[in-house]
């Protein structure tokens, strides 16, 4: 069965549920990377993800990645890092930087899926408001951090970086305890990875997502941009709480 080619000027997708199971997830073709189109996506569960040359692709995985932040795990090694370690945390202090170290290469790949059409979408979304980042710092130097969509009472991560030890887990972890001060219930990981599964994340099928989706992105926004309430603070105070 074809995939359905979306009509840039007008913002609409097919259920979910049409969506192949090989490859998992893939759900329609066109569309436009404007605030309008990813905001409505990510309202539905559903992103976008494709390479350099490719039409927009969107998708709606089953199972689904996600993490609870009540249920976060924190091993006991990271713990004892988040102890003693001199690293600072901030939130939506440098979106670009913070987008442009996912975009880098891997050492397990050559490419990127954050395309520069990708990075200026997802900047966009930053100057209105919906999309956050946080910051992991050494001295000065941004060593680690990751982005992603806020919608209602739902985070919708998109990408994370490390350029030191454990630099991309305390920026999870930073944000998990903040999300859950502030009411949020649900952060989307996507799709299963172990270093996610390591931390909490668990895999519920897209009709639960689904389902939990519809009862928090209706919620009020928090106006941006973000920062760490205390203890949540460059300290690193209250991590652990």
């Amino acid at each position: 069965m074809p995939l359905p080619w979306l009509d840039p000027d007008h913002v609409a997708f097919p259920p979910t549920a049409t969506a192949l199971d090989e490859p998992n997830g893939l759900l329609a073709v066109g569309g436009a990377l404007t605030p309008a189109w990813l905001e409505a996506a990510y309202e539905r569960g559903i992103f976008p993800w494709f390479e350099e040359g490719q039409p927009v692709l969107w998708w709606s995985p089953d199972p689904r990645l996600v993490l609870f932040p009540s249920r976060l795990h924190v091993s006991r090694s990271l713990q004892k890092f988040i102890k003693k370690t001199s690293y600072v945390v901030t939130m939506d202090r440098n979106f670009a930087d913070v987008v442009r170290a996912c975009a880098a290469p891997r050492s397990s790949s050559d490419g990127t899926w954050i395309t520069a059409s990708m990075a200026s979408a997802y900047g966009e979304l930053h100057r209105a408001g919906s999309a956050h980042s946080v910051e992991v710092w050494d001295a000065g130097a941004l060593i680690g951090g990751l982005y992603g969509v806020a919608r209602g009472r739902a985070f919708f991560g998109e990408s994370m970086f490390s350029r030191r030890d454990n630099a991309s887990k305390l920026a999870l972890v930073a944000l998990a305890r903040q999300l859950q001060q502030w009411g949020f219930e649900l952060i989307d990981c996507q799709v299963r990875t172990r270093h996610l599964l390591s931390m909490g994340a668990q895999e519920i099928s897209r009709a639960e997502f689904e389902r939990r989706l519809a009862s928090l992105v209706g919620e009020p926004m928090r106006a941006g941009p973000w920062q760490f309430d205390a203890p949540l603070d460059a300290s690193l105070k209250g991590l652990l709480n």
